[in-house]
Formats: structure tokens, sequence, C-alpha cells
């Protein structure tokens, strides 16, 4: 493997998304940060990206996309094939939270929530899996949380999109094994960027109407606030998992001071999996098999 890869993100403009385009220049990687209108909209956020080009010789190019739009998708992720030639790392992490009582929540709040967070990710991988498998190789890489897991009161529809994220990221796992190229999923911890950017229901009739329950996305709120880790460390992880040689990397990865249980779910749900290796789905066999016969 080229030990510098070539990395799409989405969702650049600030938190997860930024770090992780930082970290990986600096480790000498090839980093296409993309954002939603980085001219106007975010002009700020692009502008200190690309200000680490001139101060410390990063390859690192901002590009507009909009994961919520086939046509920029498909644009942004053919301008960093010409640029670049290839493309090793799709790094899903655009998204945002949507709180409060389920009820409370429009049907157009849940699809703009849905369109964004799950699928964005499918468009983004549609977008670039064609360049991955004509080159027998590439990661996607999905930035979840323990919310992808563990089902929260006051974030139910968050929930549901990140259920359905790690279901399609493992779906894919399984799918493309064989043609050398890895879909995982990497839960961070619940950071305090993530809830104060957070759209609230927006029907408060319904809202009020449950009485003291209606305060119990906040209660939630502030615990997971005074737990959030460094959200660093997520950065960190991650270019530790795109320097990870193919075929050694897992399913999933957590990134967070205390799970919630979340290390138990996944042990439970890895058992579950390990019964349908009779259908040929067990990812890890698969690059097993490629590399002893030096197909990687």
């Amino acid at each position: 493997m080229d030990s510098k890869q070539v990395v799409m993100i989405s969702g650049s403009s600030t938190g997860f998304g930024k770090l992780i385009a930082e970290t990986l220049a600096r480790r000498g990687h090839q980093v296409f940060a993309t954002m939603r209108d980085p001219a106007v909209r975010h002009a700020a956020n692009a502008a200190a990206l690309r200000s680490l080009v001139g101060k410390e010789n990063v390859a690192l190019e901002v590009i507009e996309m909009d994961v919520t739009d086939a046509a920029s998708v498909e644009r942004a992720v053919h301008a960093v094939v010409e640029k670049a030639g290839r493309i090793d790392v799709a790094i899903n992490n655009a998204g945002y939270a949507l709180t409060g009582l389920e009820e409370a929540a429009t049907l157009e709040q849940v699809r703009s929530l849905m369109d964004t967070n799950f699928l964005g990710c499918v468009r983004v991988n549609r977008a670039v899996l064609p360049f991955m498998r004509k080159q027998r190789s590439g990661l996607l890489m999905h930035i979840s949380s323990g919310a992808g897991r563990v089902v929260l009161p006051g974030y139910g529809y968050y929930c549901a999109s990140k259920f359905a994220m790690e279901a399609m990221a493992e779906a894919y796992h399984y799918e493309l094994a064989q043609q050398g190229i890895e879909s995982i999923v990497v839960p961070g911890p619940y950071q305090t960027l993530v809830i104060n950017n957070a759209v609230q229901g927006a029907d408060k009739a319904r809202a009020n109407s449950y009485g003291s329950v209606n305060e119990v996305a906040g209660k939630i709120e502030r615990a997971l606030t005074a737990a959030a880790a460094d959200p660093q460390e997520v950065a960190d992880v991650v270019a530790a998992i795109v320097e990870t040689p193919a075929g050694q990397r897992k399913l999933r990865y957590r990134v967070s001071p205390t799970d919630l249980g979340v290390d138990a779910i996944n042990e439970v749900c890895a058992q579950v999996q390990e019964r349908v290796e009779g259908f040929g789905i067990k990812a890890e066999t698969e690059f097993a098999q490629r590399s002893a016969a030096g197909a990687d």
C-alpha cells in the first residue's frame, strides 16, 4: 500500500471533518476537504484550511460538495480523481443532530436529517465506488457515534439515521471484500459540537403536551456534554486506520471515554453475523484469501 493516501472527507468545515483533514494532511496524505458553499457560507472555515498549505506545506485542497445533491457529489469526486489520479479513502463525516421528542419533529425535518446523515453517505459511496472497484482497492469510512448502537430518548431520529448508516456500512463490508475494498464504522464520542448545532423539533405544541417528559432531551444533552471526549482523539484514530494495511482493519472502532454498553452490543452482533458465514460474507476471510494469493 502507498503510504500516501488520497483522501476525500465530507463535512470538513468544522468539527470532526476539519480536525481529520488537518491531521491527515499533516501526516503526509493528499487531502480533499469538502464542504457546502466554501465561497460564502463557509468562507472563513475554507480559508483556515487553505492557510495550512502555505504555513505547513501540506497537500490539502478545499472542494465544494453538498452531500444532499447527487450532482454536487459526482462533481466533487470527479474533481478529486482528475487532480489526484485516484481516490483511496472516502470519509463520510457530514451530519447533524435532530433532538427533542419524536412527535415534535415534522416530516420535513426527519426527511432532511436522513437526506444528510444517511442518503449523503449513499451518494458519496455510489460516486467513489466505481473508481475504487477499478483500482481494486479503497476504504469507505463512516463516522458514526454510540447513537448508532444505543437508542437515546430525545434523539430517536438521529439514532435512526446512524443505525441506518451502520447497517449500510456493514453490508458494504461484506459485499466489497472480494474487490479489495473495505467499509468500516468509526463511532466517535458524543461530541459537544454536534449537540450544540442540533436542530430542535419544530412542533412545540406537541412537545409541550408531554409535560416533564419534554425535558428528557435536555437532560441527556447535559450528560453527554459533560462526558464528551477530546474530538482530536477521533482524528488520531482515523489517521491510524487510514495508515493500517488493507485486510488488517476492523469493522468497527469505538472512540469514547465511556462505551455505554456499545462494546457489548458490538460483540453480540458480531457473534450473530457469524451465523450467516455460510452465505460467503466473511469479509476478513475474503481479504485473507486475496492477500495469500497476492491479489493485493
